[in-house]
């Protein structure tokens, strides 16, 4: 986790319409190490960063005014969606990325969700791990757009199985 002191390097604040550019960029840089493990680019590196900063809830990172992590929410079908985070490789390993998880999560409750979900593809082996260490359990697998995804949710705030979508008490 982040100390108020590591905080302070950041400007963590909503994305705007001009950032979609540097968005595109962010998340380029986090993700395309995986596009040989794969065999194509992750979904994420397919987005139109301008619309999805139309159409969800993007938060963006700064540090030294560069964009270097995003994250992405969503209330979606199955609830609320962590649809993305991503971190460029020298800012990993900070807390960063955990820092994100616990905005989402913050979000989803102030919305009004128990839970909170996300997927990635299934060749994200360490990505999965990390989301295990969270508190995230699998509950689904499935082929999209040609992507083995896997989907993990997180309940929030109760002792309910993550598997089961009922209220918290």
């Amino acid at each position: 986790m982040l100390t108020p002191d590591q905080l302070r390097e950041y400007v963590i604040r909503p994305a705007q319409p001009e950032d979609a550019p540097a968005v595109a960029a962010c998340v380029d840089e986090a993700y395309r190490h995986y596009v040989a493990r794969i065999g194509r680019p992750p979904g994420p590196m397919t987005e139109d960063y301008e619309t999805v900063i139309r159409d969800f809830q993007v938060t963006v990172v700064e540090s030294a005014g560069r964009i270097v992590a995003v994250l992405v929410l969503a209330e979606a079908g199955e609830g609320f969606l962590l649809e993305n985070v991503a971190v460029v490789p020298a800012h990993r390993g900070r807390g960063l990325g955990r820092h994100l998880f616990e905005v989402a999560e913050s979000e989803a409750r102030r919305q009004g969700f128990d839970s909170i979900y996300l997927y990635t593809h299934e060749g994200m082996t360490e990505n999965r791990a990390m989301y295990g260490r969270l508190g995230y359990v699998e509950y689904d697998r499935r082929t999209e757009m040609g992507l083995d995804r896997i989907y993990m949710r997180k309940r929030l705030g109760c002792s309910a199985p993550p598997q089961q979508d009922v209220p918290c008490s």
